[in-house]
């Protein structure tokens, strides 16, 4: 007889049941990534929700049945990213003096800035569903790699870095945990006297997370994705992205057939983690935010893949591609994000080596960032 693992997912109040110890977020990481929950994890929500002898009582949890990934159908994205290498692979930002890579990205999109890398590339500025593009992918990135003055900056705090991170790399397409993970710029939410922001949260799917840190969310989407299929999630996200892709596609791309700018495009946002449920949004994993808050200040920019592999030394070669991202940093439930990562699990793909933040890029020079960054507010 099969076993089915079951995980228990809190809609509401996930935090109830909180992480041994008291004072803060501090802790060790855990060198591996929850996969399922346990007959111990139930019996203590059973517990918490006073279930004895109560069994039509209604609580906030559900059971969410944990993916296997062993579909009989063949995952048609598996491993396309390995026909854009070497080509595509890292180079060099500057030879001889020369500025020899294309736009770079994350940039600093404070309102009124503007990068001095002439370009010819035009960003995609309308909804991505609207440009034939879907979402292939989510994955967060420690802290933001992005740059907004008075939202997410050098001046932003949060947790005592060392209790968490080391400073050092987190290689490309890295599939470990960020025990290594670069701290990028913080949000300016975190306060240390109000709970919400250091109450322990007992993550469920999520790993190597903490409450009161900044993360920034990257939803890739392109008009190759295997879109509106149970392929079209895919880690690492470049197997989504390339999925459909001709044969040809570096040709067509060179010979200036196909602009990647107009089919491949990332959605940015940047949050602070809260253990409050008043923060709580319960489709994380399929797109950013937007409502009468979120996204209504978004800067618009052509750049490139990013990650601690790339640098202002080493470019990426994934570029020009459009960016979208929110300017303004939210909070959000820390139930929001472990949501989030029970939604990968139960993909067809085996999405777990995204379940945990991967290092922030350092901030791309002005002269490796796009002179394109466009801003609907100021036309």
């Amino acid at each position: 007889m099969a076993v089915v693992s079951f995980a228990i997912v809190c809609l509401l109040a996930a935090g109830s049941a909180q992480a041994a110890g008291a004072g803060g977020t501090a802790q060790k990481l855990s060198g591996e990534a929850p996969v399922a929950g346990t007959c111990g994890n139930m019996k203590d929500a059973y517990r918490h929700f006073q279930c004895c002898r109560q069994p039509e009582k209604v609580t906030n949890l559900q059971l969410v049945p944990m993916n296997a990934h062993m579909s009989t159908t063949p995952n048609p994205c598996k491993d396309k990213k390995k026909m854009t290498q070497p080509y595509l692979d890292n180079m060099k930002c500057v030879v001889d003096g020369v500025i020899e890579a294309a736009e770079q990205a994350g940039g600093n999109v404070t309102r009124g800035f503007v990068g001095t890398l002439e370009t010819s590339a035009t960003p995609i500025t309308q909804e991505y569903w609207k440009a034939g593009l879907c979402p292939v992918n989510v994955h967060w990135h420690l802290g933001a790699e992005h740059l907004s003055q008075g939202q997410y900056d050098e001046e932003g705090t949060g947790p005592v870095p060392d209790t968490h991170f080391t400073p050092g790399g987190d290689s490309e397409n890295d599939r470990r945990l960020a025990n290594a993970a670069l701290l990028g710029r913080r949000c300016h939410h975190y306060d240390p006297n109000d709970e919400k922001f250091t109450k322990p949260y007992k993550w469920m799917h999520c790993a190597d997370m903490y409450v009161g840190e900044t993360y920034e969310i990257h939803w890739p989407h392109s008009t190759l994705g295997d879109c509106q299929t149970s392929f079209q999630y895919q880690t690492p996200f470049y197997d989504g992205v390339f999925c459909n892709a001709p044969d040809n596609l570096l040709e067509l791309v060179g010979a200036g057939t196909v602009k990647t700018h107009e089919n491949i495009g990332v959605q940015a946002q940047v949050f602070t983690i809260v253990n409050d449920e008043e923060y709580y949004y319960p489709d994380l994993m399929r797109h950013r935010i937007k409502d009468n808050i979120h996204w209504q200040d978004v800067a618009y920019y052509t750049g490139s893949t990013t990650g601690t592999a790339r640098n202002n030394t080493m470019c990426s070669g994934y570029t020009p591609i459009t960016w979208q991202v929110d300017r303004t940093c939210h909070l959000i439930s820390a139930s929001s994000f472990d949501k989030m990562c029970a939604d990968m699990k139960a993909q067809n793909d085996d999405m777990s080596g995204d379940i945990h933040p991967h290092g922030s890029r350092v901030l791309v020079w002005q002269n490796l960032t796009a002179d394109n960054q466009h801003d609907p507010r100021r036309m």
